[in-house]
């Protein structure tokens, strides 16, 4: 049971709600979450720290390997649950920010699941985070709708809708707009627990389940602190154990050598696992920043037939399917292209081949990030997986080590490759700081993730001096003088500028610096905060 408030706390709200934010942010929802944060919050500082101590070991040439204290639990028959009736199949699902219109269309998009989005793809403003809460609650009572400002289009669910996941921030995320006895509580516990104190027990009585995706874990005993999180808000409004189900993006490094631990420690939670490749890939450049002989080559170079990448997809779907879990392939970045036939049909092309080759591994499902994906995806899936999954298939000539884990794709580092990273990522970094986290740039739908293997690599290469193509070395001139000449060219582009100037700013200092920032959304939140505090 959630402990009651100590004597002499506090919950403050940074920012007066409005009346619609009222009804979530009652003081009932706001005492349990605060009750979460004064449970929970020394055990997230703890494995934060943990973090830190870990890349402090691998900055000293440490590399992981699978662990040896659980080799006895990898090697046992055990199973997670069955999955509920309504994630069977879940051969295609969409992502995207919770926001209004985004949820009705992709509730009604023909996607088995939809993950509504607080992480990656939300730019985490109050009122994206908060309204955001708002419209969840609506969608999951069926009265959710959308009016158009502009055409006057009425949006409103249809009679059959994807099943809902959400998918609250990684555990290193603040909320700094509410704080408990003077501390900004965790994003995940403030998305975690809003959505669920309002809604689990609603889902209960339309027959589904609170579900959710998490983001970001490195290793089993962050999965136990989800675990431990789940049970206590379960007991604590007075519904079963197992309500909750999640499924664990394994979009670190580390956390692909602890895949059968993570799925362990969620036991009567566990539904499945997700290869999140573009995090992975951010992960793989973060963790070995500081070693010469792991410098990665341009981003279009790094697919997911590389040996690395393909290892670890295959590793996933053999865990799963051992334990009897879903095992979910990764999203392309690829979305519909309008004013341009021949492009729009090698951007499907390049679609359809991923999905392919997904579903021929023996992935059960896969994400797209836009409506018009869906028809693609499921065509691939209906014809390759005929049934609602394919949990019965075993890869059980797969034997992988470490070192197929850890191979460092070859490939070249290109001046074409250099611009196009600082464009992405000052493109990207301006869209997030005026509210935007989900953005189309060149036709590729970019998140957090994708701007974050920008920005690593470009800290890479710089760091360790790599060479162009051309056989120029990167560095300190070349990186300024292309990133200002990029801002100039992006300027005369966008005629008003936005916030370009600050994304700017907040790119090079990052990619300049000589540490290397743990993510890019943390001093951009800094930011984000700041200016929702000088507008409120």
């Amino acid at each position: 049971m959630l402990p009651p408030a100590p004597s002499g706390g506090s919950i403050e709200l940074q920012h007066q709600p409005t009346p619609a934010q009222s009804e979530i942010l009652t003081p009932a929802a706001l005492d349990f979450v605060a009750r979460l944060h004064r449970r929970f919050e020394p055990r997230r500082q703890e494995l934060l720290q943990a973090r830190h101590l870990t890349q402090l070991r691998l900055d000293d040439g440490w590399r992981p390997a699978f662990l040896p204290d659980t080799a006895r639990l990898r090697a046992s028959g055990w199973r997670v649950p069955p999955a509920p009736l309504d994630l069977v199949d879940r051969r295609v699902e969409i992502t995207g920010p919770a926001d209004r219109k985004m949820i009705i269309n992709a509730l009604n998009s023909g996607a088995d699941v939809f993950m509504a989005d607080f992480e990656d793809s939300l730019s985490p403003t109050w009122s994206n985070v908060v309204d955001g809460q708002i419209h969840l609650r609506d969608a999951v009572r069926g009265t959710i709708e959308h009016v158009d400002p502009q055409t006057g289009k009425r949006y409103a669910l249809g009679d059959k809708t994807a099943t809902l996941v959400v998918r609250p921030r990684g555990w290193h995320l603040p909320e700094r707009h509410l704080l408990v006895d003077g501390t900004p509580v965790a994003g995940a516990l403030f998305d975690f627990g809003l959505f669920f104190f309002h809604n689990a027990a609603a889902l209960a009585e339309r027959g589904t389940g609170a579900y959710f995706y998490l983001p970001k874990l490195e290793n089993h005993l962050e999965a136990r602190l989800w675990n431990d999180v789940f049970a206590a808000a379960q007991f604590d409004l007075g519904l079963p154990r197992g309500t909750i189900r999640a499924t664990v993006l394994i979009e670190t490094i580390l956390a692909a050598f602890e895949m059968d631990e993570i799925l362990w420690e969620l036991g009567p939670h566990a539904t499945g696992l997700n290869c999140g490749r573009w995090d992975y890939i951010f992960s793989f450049i973060k963790k070995f920043r500081n070693d010469p002989e792991s410098v990665l080559p341009d981003r279009d170079q790094i697919g997911m037939t590389r040996h690395f990448l393909r290892s670890y997809s295959q590793l996933l779907i053999e865990t799963c399917h051992r334990r009897g879990a879903h095992a979910m392939g990764g999203m392309a970045a690829q979305i519909p292209i309008k004013d341009d036939a021949a492009r729009n049909e090698a951007a499907l092309a390049k679609v359809r081949a991923d999905k392919e080759r997904e579903a021929r591994d023996g992935h059960d499902g896969t994400w797209v990030a836009h409506p018009g994906l869906v028809g693609l995806a499921h065509g691939v899936f209906a014809s390759l997986v005929p049934g609602p999954h394919q949990l019965e298939r075993r890869l059980n000539d797969l034997h992988l080590t470490a070192e197929d884990l850890l191979q460092v794709p070859t490939g070249t580092i290109t001046e074409a490759g250099l611009r196009h990273n600082i464009d992405v990522g000052i493109l990207y970094l301006e869209a997030w700081l005026r509210g935007s986290g989900c953005v189309p740039l060149y036709d590729l739908m970019e998140d957090a993730a994708t701007a974050e293997i920008c920005r690593a690599q470009l800290w890479q290469w710089l760091r360790h001096g790599a060479l162009l193509a051309d056989g120029r070395r990167i560095d300190t001139s070349l990186v300024s003088r292309t990133l200002h000449a990029s801002l100039e060219h992006l300027r005369r582009r966008r005629g008003d500028g936005g916030r370009l100037d600050a994304a700017a700013d907040l790119f090079e200092d990052m990619i300049l610096q000589e540490h290397f920032a743990e993510f890019l959304t943390l001093p951009a939140y800094e930011q984000l905060t700041a200016t929702t505090v000088a507008k409120e």
